[in-house]
């Protein structure tokens, strides 16, 4: 992802199961040891630490103009208060290792709680309050850099129904990604109230309906998503539809088709955006989304298409991404190669090169080197 970071209006204005105050990850994340404290079996510890190295050719490549080198500890913490009821902490120490650019804000060193809730659950209802990360269609945190973004929240979630899972969040800040211990005050912008509320659906086919009122954004929000697989071919469809106070709305549809052919898992997506960008808070989960590109922030056809395949114990994905840019009458693109190798169950390395042009008619190259040791 080009190494910026974007201003309040312009992160809002272009801009699932809950459990513990964390969102199931998009991508499946491999289960780290968790070492339960000598003195109270209530409490269980992990964490990771983590060396991560951003260089692109604006400047030129490893140039440390152009380049950022950060090493980041993470420590999770989870104590059972009571039954039912669990005091969550994700704290966040980092160090920058290069002058030129600072990864998490302005400061070389430092740190912070990224998460910090109760989660509280009786029968099939669960309340997770405080600092938590979120994962919805268009409003959530994604893992970039040394830590993902996260939210101050109200998070109630109910399962009462069969393969049905209910989702009601009410956000009052927000801390973007690279964004160090900043968190934004949503409540201050505009008239301050921001929440979605979702219903999910999983058993013959799955299926997905989100509202999004975003004060912070000026709009509210239709997201609605369906998929199915049909003699191995994963299908979805999905529908977003933006209503802005004072622009033109926006509309999104989407169609994704995904399968193994030969040993590849396979992956071909389209997205058409009407009228305006769609709005999203952090990120979005569009079908034609690359590693640096978020297909709301166009205008017009977009497609992506995806090959991943293991190599001797070397996890590789390839893409290639078209976007338009309908308010500038340009196009752009995107290449992502993408490589993970896990050494041992606690050790990978990650290696990232991306070419995006964002609409601009000047592309970027960048490389990310990543090191991670979970523990």
């Amino acid at each position: 992802m080009k190494f910026t970071k974007l201003s309040l209006v312009a992160a809002l204005a272009v801009s699932s199961a809950f459990a513990g105050g964390d969102i199931a990850p998009v991508e499946p994340v491999v289960e780290t040891p968790v070492v339960e404290a000598a003195c109270n079996s209530n409490t269980t510890i992990n964490g990771k630490a983590q060396l991560y190295y951003y260089t692109d050719d604006t400047v030129g490549l490893f140039d440390n103009a152009s380049s950022a080198l950060g090493a980041a500890v993470t420590l999770d913490v989870s104590h059972k208060i009571m039954d039912g009821i669990t005091a969550n902490f994700t704290a966040v120490g980092f160090t920058n290792l290069i002058d030129d650019n600072y990864m998490e804000g302005t400061i070389e060193t430092d740190g912070f709680f990224n998460v910090a809730n109760i989660t509280a659950t009786f029968a099939d209802t669960t309340l997770v309050t405080g600092r938590q990360l979120l994962d919805t269609p268009m409003l959530g945190g994604f893992d970039w850099l040394l830590a993902p973004g996260s939210f101050e929240a109200y998070t109630l979630v109910n399962k009462s129904i069969s393969n049905l899972t209910v989702v009601a969040s009410y956000v009052a800040k927000w801390r973007p990604n690279n964004s160090g211990y900043q968190f934004i005050d949503l409540t201050d912008i505009g008239d301050g109230n921001n929440w979605t509320l979702g219903a999910a659906y999983s058993d013959a086919f799955d299926a997905s309906v989100w509202y999004y009122n975003v004060d912070a954004g000026n709009y509210t929000q239709v997201y609605a998503d369906a998929g199915t697989e049909l003699s191995g071919v994963k299908l979805a469809a999905q529908f977003v539809n933006t209503d802005y106070d004072t622009a033109a709305d926006s509309t999104v549809f989407g169609l994704k088709a995904s399968g193994s052919v030969a040993g590849f898992d396979l992956l071909a997506a389209y997205n058409n955006i009407a009228d305006n960008v769609a709005g999203y808070v952090g990120r979005d989960t569009l079908y034609a989304s690359s590693w640096n590109t978020f297909t709301s922030n166009s205008v017009g056809n977009a497609f992506k298409f995806e090959a991943a395949k293991e190599f001797g114990g070397v996890s590789a994905t390839a893409s290639y991404a078209y976007y338009e840019y309908d308010q500038v009458n340009d196009e752009g693109h995107e290449i992502d190669v993408i490589l993970a190798y896990g050494i041992t169950n606690c050790i990978s390395v990650d290696a990232i090169y991306s070419n995006t042009d964002y609409g601009i008619g000047d592309d970027t190259n960048a490389l990310e080197l990543i090191a991670t040791y979970k523990f």
